[in-house]
């Protein structure tokens, strides 16, 4: 039910999805641990099905409330895009610690690694494969979202979905051959500081390819349903700015890491 209130502010009504959302993490982690310990990943399973219903739920009453009860005025907007451009810059300074542990250890590496970088032993990945079909694909979806979010301003309803539709479909494909890679792998995340800052770099940027996918399936089902206008569609702009977020940040991995680090 839409209030009548004096101001352009949006306050929210009192909610359990932050308290479940927070459980939901907590089982996570222990469940995580309870796997790693006692290969049972029962209550691993139980903490993501709690996160996901918290998601399903929360961003439902979001949606109820920014699109069909017209809280989100101009103001909430603008407090929500600054909220994104916040986000996305703590992310940026959470990738930041990761690249400079990489150069840290590459461009001064020590004799406990034998003075060579990569350390003797370990056997990069060749950055004309996979790695570089990779970058094809994250470039290319950068390019389908833009369209998308283009063709969403001019009122274009079949060319958004088709640009959303491929940008989707390149998401899941990174994340099967980033999948793929790792199988293939000659080294692991025990193998020395490269292995570790090798798979906690492109392992976080996997897991936030996924977050950045979930976004836009969630953005495809929206516009299925007519939730966006040419005027009215910050959920859209938010996660197009998180793919190209993603984006920049791989190109760095790419460069540093993989083509640069070899």
């Amino acid at each position: 039910m839409m209030n009548n209130t004096n101001h352009p502010f949006h306050l929210v009504n009192q909610s359990p999805w932050p308290l479940t959302g927070a459980l939901g993490a907590m089982i996570i982690m222990l469940g995580m641990i309870k796997w790693f310990h006692q290969q049972d990943e029962t209550l691993l399973i139980t903490g993501f099905m709690i996160t996901m219903l918290t998601m399903i739920q929360w961003w439902r009453d979001i949606i109820r409330e920014g699109t069909y009860q017209g809280l989100h005025t101009k103001m909430v907007t603008k407090g929500l895009r600054w909220g994104m451009i916040l986000f996305i810059i703590s992310e940026i300074f959470f990738f930041i610690s990761f690249f400079w542990a990489f150069f840290h250890s590459s461009l001064t590496p020590t004799i406990d690694i034998g003075s060579l970088w990569p350390p003797k032993g370990i056997l990069p990945f060749n950055p004309l494969q996979i790695p570089l079909l990779n970058t094809v694909i994250l470039l290319s979806s950068g390019v389908t979202i833009t369209w998308s979010h283009h063709s969403l301003m001019e009122n274009n309803f079949n060319q958004t979905l088709q640009g959303l539709f491929y940008t989707v479909i390149m998401g899941i494909y990174f994340t099967i051959l980033q999948m793929y890679e790792y199988m293939q792998s000659p080294f692991t995340i025990a193998d020395s500081i490269y292995g570790a800052s090798f798979f906690m770099s492109t392992g976080f940027h996997g897991l936030h390819v996924i977050i950045g996918t979930t976004f836009l399936i969630t953005c495809l089902m929206r516009h299925t349903f007519m939730h966006f206008s040419s005027n009215h569609h910050f959920g859209f702009e938010a996660a197009a700015w998180y793919w190209h977020f993603v984006d920049v940040v791989w190109l760095f991995l790419y460069i540093s890491i993989y083509w640069w680090g070899m």
